[in-house]
């Protein structure tokens, strides 16, 4: 189901980031995010009240300039 909030999101699960990308075309990396928290975003019925509930406010970030 497309978001009304996130356009698109990538996992590196490497280097444990989250890339986010809102409607608005803000990009934030999520640091040290953990590969189960991205597992359960994917099958998230509501990708933004996920993000909401689950990653916002819990993990460092940065912003993205493109």
């Amino acid at each position: 189901m497309p978001s009304s909030v996130i356009r698109s999101y990538h996992y590196n699960e490497d280097k444990q980031r989250l890339t986010i990308v809102f409607v608005s075309d803000t990009v934030y990396e999520y640091l040290h995010v953990p590969a189960k928290v991205y597992e359960k975003m994917k099958v998230a019925k509501s990708k933004g009240i996920f993000f909401n509930e689950f990653i916002k406010d819990k993990y460092e970030f940065v912003r993205v300039d493109i």
